[in-house]
């Protein structure tokens, strides 16, 4: 199942993040891993999935 980002995107460009298990919910963010990682573990977020958010979108064809 994708995933829209869109809403994430628009309002975290260039920021880490913290997402909740459901990959759409933002529990932090911030400039770097560390702050994010700390911000979630104080909100009771021991296992966040970090993600950072591009400054820009980029189209890609083909594979890695």
């Amino acid at each position: 199942m994708a995933i829209d980002l869109t809403k994430i995107y628009q309002k975290y460009k260039g920021l880490w993040v913290a997402l909740k298990e459901d990959k759409i919910t933002v529990v932090a963010a911030g400039k770097t891993v560390k702050e994010v990682l700390n911000e979630a573990n104080t909100k009771g977020f021991n296992d966040p999935i970090l993600f950072k958010v591009p400054t820009r979108i980029i189209p890609q064809i083909g594979a890695i």
